[in-house]
């Protein structure tokens, strides 16, 4: 059950990471562009909304570093390539996804994919149709597996 899990989040973040791609949000200006709305209009904490602004205000690198974390978490969770780590990356990234939009959309559209990158992290999700599945065989004393 978490292969599926994890290859349909894998699929989550390469939809996305083609979307964003499509709408120029990994372009210095419209990666500022769409962390300065979340600044006005969403219901954030402070100090994240100040987490935000520094995102912004270097876009030029962040922009393109979120590009690479989104297409990278849709690889790595699609053929099980370091699936835990690869998952907990991705609970934290959403969760902070999660914070930014709060009063901006429906709080359940990002806290599925939190509970489901937490139940990755924890559970076995590596051991079908995973290349950890191999690398386990293989290592089976490191712990990522």
């Amino acid at each position: 059950m978490l292969t599926i899990l994890r290859i349909a989040l894998g699929a989550l973040f390469g939809s996305t990471f083609f979307e964003n791609l499509g709408k120029d949000l990994y372009t210095p200006q419209g990666y500022a562009s769409l962390i300065h709305s979340y600044i006005k209009y969403g219901h954030a904490p402070a100090v994240w909304k100040a987490v935000m602004a520094s995102a912004a205000a270097h876009a030029a690198v962040s922009a393109p570093l979120q590009g690479v974390l989104e297409s990278s978490l849709a690889i790595l969770l699609i053929i099980g390539l370091f699936t835990r780590p690869a998952a907990f990356v991705a609970f934290a990234f959403l969760t902070g996804l999660w914070m930014s939009e709060w009063g901006l959309g429906w709080i359940w559209e990002l806290l599925m994919p939190m509970i489901v990158a937490a139940s990755l992290a924890l559970g076995p999700s590596g051991e079908y149709l995973a290349v950890d599945a191999a690398l386990a065989k293989r290592w089976p004393r490191l712990v990522i597996w």
